[in-house]
């Protein structure tokens, strides 16, 4: 009787197991898909704005490693400026 319990015990973790790597692959091509119309709305936005967009991050050319610090100002814009109008 205990051979009878641990097949079926291990046939259902089995089904359970292949269930569980069902639903992590959806999962990823969903996240897949999400990701790229992010991205694909990123260059649009991009697009729209001349890449002025506020919190864009600069990479770094040295190895790809980036602290998250930019080290330039970027564009700097001035606050009460010659043109007010």
């Amino acid at each position: 009787m205990g051979a009878v319990v641990s097949c079926l015990q291990s046939a259902l973790r089995t089904i359970g197991r292949t269930i569980m790597a069902i639903i992590n692959g959806i999962g990823g091509i969903i996240m897949a898909i999400v990701n790229g119309i992010v991205n694909f709305l990123d260059i649009i936005v991009g697009c729209l704005t001349c890449n002025r967009a506020g919190g864009r991050r600069h990479r770094s050319h040295a190895g790809g490693v980036s602290t998250g610090r930019s080290r330039g100002f970027g564009r700097r814009r001035h606050v009460g400026g010659t043109s007010t109008i």
